[in-house]
């Protein structure tokens, strides 16, 4: 079995919403499919439909997360430091070009989240800067050409 690296927080969270789904989610869906299917014709019934498609989705959800829960390989980053990138690394970083700085998290792939700025350790972006230093120039791929940017800060925990 393949193991995935993840932090704490992050298997915590995967593990929230798989109880989420199957004591709230899957329940629910439940009953909104038996109160549709007593509205009569299926047919051309489209909330029995509607929960149908949602019914898949819940499964399919819960079939996924029970796949990667067990096969996670949780990493304790709060007893790392130093000034080297590596996963689960808070990294500043400022583009040269536009002098805008920004912060990612490196984190694994099941818990990567752009809203939240934690980026996959798969991600370009990532692989890029792995192993780099603070004060580093490191050369990102990005759709319109690579972009140099300066690690000016790796913070861990």
């Amino acid at each position: 079995m393949q193991k995935f690296p993840m932090t704490a927080e992050g298997l915590a969270k995967l593990e929230e919403e798989l109880r989420h789904l199957k004591s709230e989610e899957r329940p629910a869906i439940i009953r909104a499919i038996a109160e549709a299917r007593a509205h009569g014709d299926l047919s051309e019934n489209a909330e029995y439909h509607a929960a149908r498609e949602r019914q898949s989705f819940i499964e399919g959800r819960i079939s996924e997360l029970e796949a990667i829960i067990p096969s996670a390989e949780v990493i304790d980053v709060s007893k790392m430091s130093g000034d080297q990138v590596r996963f689960g690394a808070r990294v500043t970083i400022l583009d040269e070009e536009t002098e805008k700085e920004t912060t990612y998290r490196i984190v694994g792939q099941y818990e990567a989240d752009m809203k939240t700025g934690s980026i996959s350790l798969t991600s370009p972006l990532a692989k890029a800067l792995m192993g780099k230093r603070v004060g580093d120039s490191v050369e990102v791929p990005a759709p319109g050409g690579a972009r140099a940017v300066e690690i000016t800060a790796v913070v861990f925990g």
